[in-house]
């Protein structure tokens, strides 16, 4: 069995794609993943499950499609992934609260900065399979554009650490 974080695109956020956090679990359930649990009700699941992460990333959107009636963005990451991210977070010095890890599935942009708008106090970094951003004054007032965001999801650096945290308990 894998620990792993499932981050679903797009819900609960600005009255759009609302999921309770029970339904979401009853389809993990459902799916036969284990030891289920939820992180504040913006689509985040924990959970094990021996699949592989495309297996579990596809169970768990025809789930969401079938129950929403379109399609239901879910990105995977298994939980070293997750303490990995952590761990590569450029900028450890700001708040939790101001650095998001931007998850891609697609491959990142050579240059991550191509068709970018609106940057001011905002920092970019590269990860892996994600990229970092450090809103200095705020989300709020921030004017970023990133074009290829809408194919991924992001978290606070401080939600991305409990769920890791939260992962390494089922290792």
């Amino acid at each position: 069995m894998t620990a792993y974080v499932a981050l679903l695109r797009a819900v609960n956020v600005g009255g759009t794609g609302k999921l309770p956090m029970a339904e979401l679990v009853g389809m993990c359930q459902g799916a036969g993943f284990r030891d289920v649990r939820t992180y504040i009700a913006s689509g985040n699941a924990v959970f094990s499950s021996p699949l592989d992460e495309a297996g579990v990333r596809d169970t768990l959107a025809q789930r969401l499609h079938a129950y929403a009636g379109k399609p239901v963005g879910v990105l995977v990451r298994t939980a070293a992934e997750m303490a990995a991210v952590v761990a590569r977070n450029p900028f450890r010095d700001a708040a939790g609260n101001r650095v998001v890890a931007l998850f891609m599935d697609e491959p990142l942009p050579k240059d991550p900065l191509h068709g970018v708008t609106g940057i001011g106090e905002e920092q970019l970094a590269l990860g892996q399979r994600e990229l970092f951003i450090h809103y200095g004054d705020g989300m709020a007032g921030s004017r970023l554009r990133i074009p290829f965001a809408a194919q991924g999801t992001a978290r606070n650096i401080n939600t991305v650490s409990r769920l890791a945290a939260m992962a390494a308990e089922l290792c």
